[in-house]
């Protein structure tokens, strides 16, 4: 991995919270990720699952986690199994996990060779009554593949029909949401690197640039810092492509006059980071780019002195919708009658800023946590408002990743970026 290794006592307390929750006599299977196939030889870059790698720190494929907190055996409370290293695996793919070094990354004394699985797997469930199964409940999953996961809950459903089915997801979206501060250093991690990233972009963009161009640029600055590169598609949509929310392509040139759209961030340790920069192609805004760019940044600054513990998530959302009324208003961009007549399940503002304004980020860049109960302290969340004018040719979103404090306004990871138009004008003129 490129990434510095993580102490094993971040994985310890991460299953200590899970296995806590577990009914009695109880089982939690949690599977790497497959290694998808591209067509001939060919196959994706290797991205753990990010529940075994919350669990147990391991980012290898083929290994499997097993917690069993009251098992019989002392040993067996919690298991995991690895993928068995040789030496033409060794030459031809790399160095793997020995057991010694699995129990090093992970905390876990019990260390198996993967293929003693179904022998260790069936003795354990003799002594079991509920079984949980880690299936994906994200309310954003949209899985077309059957995964690895899918494939042992059907195998196990066919072997063992008497047992009982419980759900990991609950409990991970409530325990995976709030962050241990070895993971907000982390996630810290991946904003610096981001940051560097963007500073390095400052002097970079200029008319003629093309969009594939600051891809690079950004790529370069990610890798060379240890992280393996965006954690998510790169976003770079100059002029009339920011109207597009999910604008991937990045293959225009970017013209004098036009903004440009940027969302895009690093991982580290596959963690995310999460960032929007909306900048002057030329260097300098227009004096209507500037309005409509510091009225997303109110939006902004207003949305994030909400997020404190007890927030709840849907009356958030209300508030920063009527905070983005107001500036729309003063945009000109809207007028009193549209509000007075809006149908209150599609506000009007929705015209001009159709996402929501904030998500989880973590392992995941939209990540796990619980949405329906109020806020709570080291959660961590995107703020992201935007305005989005097509008859224009202009769309701009800013963002930043913030931490829930016990007390007071949020903790920025990104205060340390460029935000302000001023600032963002006199680094790219300096």
């Amino acid at each position: 991995m490129k990434y510095d290794s993580i102490d094993s006592k971040l994985f310890i307390k991460n299953r200590k919270k899970f296995m806590v929750q577990m009914k009695p006599i109880s089982i939690a299977v949690f599977n790497s990720n497959d290694i998808y196939p591209i067509s001939a030889d060919s196959v994706l870059p290797f991205e753990q699952h990010r529940d075994i790698f919350y669990l147990s720190g391991a980012d290898q494929e083929e290994t499997i986690l097993v917690l069993f907190p009251d098992a019989i055996n002392q040993k067996h409370k919690e298991v995991l199994f690895v993928r068995e290293t040789n030496e033409h695996i060794a030459i031809w793919e790399g160095e793997k996990l020995t057991k010694e070094k699995a129990t090093q990354v992970s905390g876990i004394q019990s260390i198996y060779w993967l293929s003693d699985f179904d022998k260790i797997f069936f003795d354990l469930m003799t002594e079991v009554e509920t079984i949980y199964f880690n299936t994906n409940e994200h309310y954003r999953q949209a899985v077309e593949t059957q995964t690895r996961e899918d494939r042992f809950i059907l195998d196990c459903q066919q072997k063992f029909p008497a047992h009982q089915v419980a759900k990991s997801n609950p409990i991970l979206q409530q325990i995976r949401g709030v962050k241990e501060p070895e993971e907000i250093a982390l996630m810290q991690k991946a904003c610096d690197i981001t940051e560097k990233g963007f500073r390095r972009l400052l002097s970079f963009i200029k008319p003629g640039v093309w969009e594939y161009e600051i891809e690079a640029e950004l790529l370069h600055e990610f890798v060379r810092n240890r992280s393996k590169g965006f954690a998510y598609s790169p976003i770079i949509a100059s002029g009339n492509n920011a109207n597009v929310l999910h604008y991937l392509e990045n293959n225009q040139e970017c013209k004098s006059g036009d903004l440009i759209l940027m969302d895009v961030a690093a991982e580290y340790a596959n963690y995310s980071s999460d960032l929007t920069r909306t900048i002057p192609v030329n260097g300098k805004y227009t004096k209507r780019q500037a309005a409509i760019y510091n009225a997303v940044l109110r939006v902004k600054k207003e949305a994030t002195k909400m997020l404190v513990p007890g927030t709840l998530w849907t009356e958030y959302h209300k508030e920063c919708g009527k905070i983005m009324t107001s500036e729309l208003l003063g945009l000109g961009l809207l007028d009193k009658a549209d509000v007075q007549n809006e149908n209150p399940d599609r506000p009007v503002y929705k015209k001009y800023f159709m996402h929501g304004t904030s998500h989880h980020i973590g392992l995941n860049t939209h990540d796990y946590g619980e949405l329906k109960t109020p806020m709570k302290a080291n959660m961590v969340f995107t703020v992201e408002p935007g305005i989005y004018i097509p008859e224009e040719k202009m769309g701009i979103r800013i963002e930043d990743d913030v931490v829930i404090q016990e007390k007071g306004v949020p903790f920025n990871l990104m205060a340390n970026i460029p935000i302000e138009v001023e600032e963002i004008e006199e680094l790219m003129n300096g």
